[in-house]
Parts: C-alpha cells; sequence; structure tokens
C-alpha cells in the first residue's frame, strides 16, 4: 500500500511539473501555411500538439524582436526579411542542415536561401513555397515573346504593358543580360545600372500601351487585347490559360523573378525537435502536394509535382521545367538606400513623354 501511495504521488508530482503534458510546437505562420489536414496527420504520427499563431513578415518580425527571440518554436518569414533582422535582433537561430531532410528538396532554393539567410557565414533558413513574376503572354498574337527584353521590343509596339514598380527595374536588368542582385554590395555601380535600365525603360516607353496596377487589371489588359505581352504573376496567367489556351504564363529566359518563404527558427525555440520535425514533415512529397494543391503556391519539395492534381500539375510542367525553375531570380534583401535610387529611376520613367 505504501509504495502504491507514494507511486501515486510520483504521479501527480510529475503531471504538475509538466513533466507527462503533451509535447507542443508553437508555429508562427501565415494563414494557409498549416492545413488541417496535415495538422491532424502530424499530431496523429508524433503525438506533438501543434499551436498556431497566424501573422505576416511585419508581426513576425515584432513579435519575435519583443520577446527576443521566445515564445514560438518555429516562424516563417519570406526568406528577404531574415538576415537584416538577424543582424540587428537576434532574433533566430542557425540552421542545422544534417536535421533537414535536404535530399528531398529543389537544391537551387536551398541554396538560395542559405546565401540570401546567411549571416557571419550560417544560414537561417529552409525555402517552403514560392511564387513568381514573369511572361504573360497571348503566344497566338506574339509568339515569339519569352523575355524580359520583349517589354521594350518594337515588334510588340502598342501591345505591351506592364507594372512600374520596383521589380520591373530588376527584371529590365536581367533581360539586359545584367544582375543586379550582383551589385547589392557596391551601390554606385547599382546606381549607374539604374540609369541603364531608366534609359531603356524611357526609350521603350513608346511601345507600351499602358501600366496596370492590380491582378485584376494585369488579366483584364491581356483578356480584352489591349496588350499581347505583359509582365504578371504566375497565378494570374494560368487562370488565364484556363479560360483561353493562346494565353499562358512563361518564364522569362533571363530568369522569372521569385519570392520564397521560409522556415526559421527562433533563438529561444524550446522544441527543437519538434520544430525539425515539422519541417521534414511539411516538405515530405505529398504533404507538399497537398498544400500545393490546397494554396496554388509552388514548393520547394522537388518530388511533390507527382502528387499534384492534373491541372496544377499542368501549370508548373508548362511553365518550370527543371531548367527554368533553376534559373528564378530569388528576390535577395534589398540593401539600405536602394529603394531610394529606384523610387526617383521610376518617376523620371513615369514623368518621361
Amino acid at each position: 500500500m505504501k509504495k502504491l501511495v507514494m507511486l501515486g504521488v510520483l504521479v501527480l508530482t510529475l503531471v504538475a511539473n509538466g513533466a507527462m503534458a503533451q509535447e507542443t510546437l508553437r508555429l508562427l505562420t501565415w494563414k494557409g501555411y498549416a492545413p488541417a489536414k496535415l495538422v491532424k496527420d502530424f499530431e496523429a504520427k508524433t503525438g506533438i500538439d501543434v499551436k498556431i499563431t497566424y501573422s505576416n513578415n511585419e508581426e513576425m518580425i515584432a513579435k519575435l524582436r519583443a520577446t527576443r527571440g521566445a515564445g514560438f518554436d518555429l516562424a516563417q518569414p519570406s526568406q528577404d526579411r531574415i538576415s537584416f533582422v538577424q543582424e540587428k535582433f537576434p532574433v533566430y537561430q542557425p540552421i542545422d542542415y544534417s536535421r533537414v531532410n535536404t535530399g528531398q528538396l529543389v537544391t537551387s532554393m536551398v541554396d538560395a536561401v542559405k546565401r540570401n539567410t546567411a549571416v557571419d557565414g550560417k544560414g537561417f533558413g529552409v525555402p517552403h513555397c514560392y511564387g513568381t513574376t514573369g511572361m504573360i503572354v497571348n503566344q497566338k498574337l506574339a509568339p515569339g515573346a519569352d523575355d524580359w527584353s520583349d517589354l521594350w521590343n518594337p515588334e510588340y509596339a502598342g501591345k505591351i504593358s506592364y507594372r512600374l514598380k520596383r521589380p520591373l527595374l530588376i527584371a529590365t536588368a536581367f533581360g539586359m543580360g545584367e544582375d543586379p542582385f550582383a551589385l547589392y554590395d557596391d551601390i554606385d555601380a547599382y546606381r549607374a545600372l539604374m540609369k541603364r535600365v531608366e534609359k531603356t525603360l524611357i526609350d521603350g516607353k513608346k511601345y507600351v500601351k499602358n501600366y496596370w496596377t492590380s491582378g485584376d487589371t494585369q488579366v483584364a489588359i491581356i483578356q480584352s487585347g489591349d496588350a499581347n505581352v505583359i509582365s504578371g504573376w504566375d497565378g494570374k496567367g494560368w487562370t488565364l490559360h484556363k479560360e483561353n489556351p493562346d494565353i499562358d504564363f512563361i518564364a522569362p529566359k533571363s530568369g522569372a523573378l521569385g519570392w520564397i518563404d521560409t522556415f526559421a527558427i527562433p533563438a529561444k525555440s524550446k522544441n527543437l525537435d519538434a520544430a525539425y520535425k515539422w519541417i521534414n514533415f511539411m516538405l515530405e512529397p505529398e504533404n507538399a502536394a497537398y498544400f500545393t494543391n490546397q494554396e496554388g503556391y509552388g514548393t520547394a519539395s522537388s518530388g511533390a509535382i507527382a502528387f499534384l492534381n492534373d491541372e496544377i500539375k499542368a501549370n508548373f510542367s508548362r511553365s518550370f521545367p527543371p531548367a527554368d525553375l533553376d534559373n528564378i531570380k530569388w528576390h535577395p534583401p534589398v540593401p539600405a538606400g536602394f529603394e531610394k535610387i529606384e523610387a526617383k529611376v521610376l518617376d523620371k520613367i513615369k514623368a518621361a513623354k
């Protein structure tokens, strides 16, 4: 009897101290990035309870700064929102890539995220999902349009449209055969490049029908026939292709522009094991495909395409064969002062006759 009483006291003590409490993963992420089915499957597989807080890039930074990297076990910032934060406020910890099943990921994306999130030679992110800006082309009416340089090609005069924002400047530089990201450590060289970009776009302005300003207007412009060659987002191009097979999203020869949302581990994560388990689980091909089928974003999981639904699989297969996928130009963090240079260039292009 005495032994039973002592055992009961021990059990009660363990429960009170949390030693027998269910293991928890505290996830800070975007809406849609943790589908209910996958959460349920993960919990059943691991016995780990997933507690989700929905957020965005700005809120993630604010929450982790306020707690100095505490309160969450795993976060999902964009790759270009990590290194500059980490340099000022050490709210993340380096990724132990030996604990990530990188063999199931697209190598070029892993390499890009390691490079673009690096601080003191250490990477702070793992790629999760992505989206791109490229060309939306009516291939019946503009069959030869396949690169950024076609946005100032006289062959398509009066049938060109684009969004007059900083991605256009980056795209133009690549279309001119230059690499703007390679100049991010040289502000004078970058300023000189932007002057060349400015001249190219001002000289080509006479060929432009109009500028689009939103997702709806980019669709309406090419749908109506006002333009046959436009810059545009992958999802909008694929929606248009479904309605009119002549129109499609294509990755420019000099490279589509892309963003990547990542997995990053807060500095004071209390459950590293759960964090790495979630990363690897979400990037398993079948799970990654489920996410893409639900949300439409591309995935860093290289084998996921085999499990995508037919329509989405066809979209990615047409627009991003392996060579074009590896050629995506992933946005790195923008250095201080560069956006002011770009804003002046955009103003001069807009004002030019």
